[in-house]
């Protein structure tokens, strides 16, 4: 085999049509654009998005970007936050008595960030399986 006997397979690659070359090549007289109307001319054709004078949806659309209610009262608590705590057991009211959350957050979840040095005990508070992996393993539980 060589560079140059390479060629596509048979059958793989149809021969392009020209258009407007007389009527017996199936693609005379309009060229396959149709009778009249804006696409049927030279040159006349529109923009991308352009929905025939209608207001686009690019600009109907607002401009500014989605922000979740939930993010107003949920938050996430790293591991090594939970070294700062005095008490063992941790549940939302000892987060937000740390200042560790905000005082409006209903739902917390410990995620998977930093060391956790001491054994502790969870009540309440979502954990990542990463997060609980390392907590069970220093020998503390969640309920």
């Amino acid at each position: 085999m060589h560079l140059n006997t390479l060629q596509p397979a048979e059958g793989s690659k149809r021969a392009h049509m020209r258009r407007g070359r007389g009527i017996g090549s199936g693609l005379g007289k309009t060229a396959g654009r149709g009778h009249k109307g804006q696409r049927a001319r030279a040159g006349g054709y529109h923009k991308i998005g352009f929905e025939g004078g209608q207001m686009p949806a690019q600009r109907r659309l607002p401009k500014f970007g989605f922000t979740s209610r939930r993010s107003a009262y949920s938050a996430e608590v790293r591991l090594h936050e939970l070294n700062n705590l005095a008490d063992n057991v941790i549940d939302l009211l000892s987060l937000k008595a740390a200042n560790i959350i905000g005082p409006r957050i209903k739902i917390a979840k410990i995620i998977n960030s930093g060391k956790l040095e001491k054994k502790v005990m969870i009540r309440g508070v979502g954990v990542t399986s990463g997060a609980r992996q390392i907590i069970e393993d220093l020998g503390g539980k969640i309920e």
